[in-house]
């Protein structure tokens, strides 16, 4: 099942994103909604445009720290993460190997890769509940 956009921009973007990416970005949308709808303290997601970029934040409670999608400068696609906070170095702590990482900012990932969603769930769920902690 995939998640329907409800803020127009943000549909606009994912369509305009190259071919090559918008699939991969729309596993990692979908996959958050889905985290963000099992995880409990979550509540309320909201998808909006930060920086130009579709972006995931919780609204009730304020539970989380955003989580965006896009292109970095060098190819491909990416998640980032908020750079100020431990949530991408303490999953690179687990996962030192499994991804290509920018810092403590973004995973990288190259158009046909096959996304590991179960690990990537659990650095979209330490974001959603960050705040929680």
């Amino acid at each position: 099942m995939t998640t329907a956009f409800e803020d127009p921009q943000v549909q606009r973007i994912f369509a305009g994103f190259p071919d090559h990416a918008r699939p991969g970005l729309l596993q990692l949308r979908e996959m958050i909604f889905q985290v963000a709808a099992r995880t409990e303290g979550v509540g309320k997601l909201r998808e909006t445009l930060k920086w130009g970029q579709p972006a995931y934040l919780t609204v009730e409670p304020k539970s989380g720290s955003t989580i965006r999608l896009g292109l970095p400068k060098q190819g491909g696609f990416a998640l980032y993460t908020h750079c100020q906070t431990t949530i991408l170095s303490d999953f690179q702590a687990l996962f030192p190997d499994d991804f290509t990482y920018e810092g403590n900012r973004a995973i990288h990932f190259r158009p046909g890769d096959r996304l590991a969603l179960d690990r990537l769930a659990l650095l979209v769920k330490s974001a959603l509940t960050y705040h929680l902690r």
